[in-house]
């Protein structure tokens, strides 16, 4: 019986340890490299919320990340904050976000960003959701980005 109840346990903090190395680990589309997936858990029924990550072009041509699609959001799209006679503007990117060969690009808080809304529920804390990217030459890529409190998004380094 012991040994049945340590065999289980180790199983289950083996799969546990995969999921959690699975969310940290790089992932590989083509000449891309995208890591540090994450987005904001929502407060209330706030309708909206944040995606991040950062993509590495290590190849010899441009990339472009052109859609994005989650299956919690009713809509979703690739957007750019900037400053505009000191006002804080968000717009989406018709054409996409281009992604330089040799280069990186990061999505963050008050800068490009993967903007979900009309949330069909609340973004909780510590759950990973489900989002297809959509690159113009490394075709749809499925990641996972795990949720994260503002107080947590706010300290997260990149």
């Amino acid at each position: 019986m012991k040994k049945r109840f340590i065999a289980i346990l180790f199983i289950l903090l083996t799969n546990m340890s995969v999921a959690i190395f699975a969310q940290a680990e790089d992932i590989m589309a083509g000449d891309l490299m995208l890591h540090d997936l994450w987005m904001k858990a929502t407060i209330g029924n706030k309708p909206v919320t944040g995606g991040y990550l950062t993509i590495h072009n290590h190849g010899d041509f441009d990339d472009r990340l052109i859609g994005v699609e989650a299956a919690f959001a009713g809509k979703s799209e690739i957007h750019q904050m900037n400053m505009v006679n000191d006002v804080m503007q968000m717009r989406p990117l018709i054409d996409g976000l281009a992604l330089p060969a040799g280069e990186h690009v990061m999505l963050e808080p008050g800068g490009y960003h993967l903007m979900f809304m009309q949330l069909k529920e609340p973004i909780t804390a510590e759950t990973s959701y489900s989002v297809t990217l959509i690159f113009d030459k490394a075709g749809r890529v499925p990641v996972t980005l795990l949720a994260r409190d503002l107080k947590d998004a706010h300290s997260h380094s990149h």
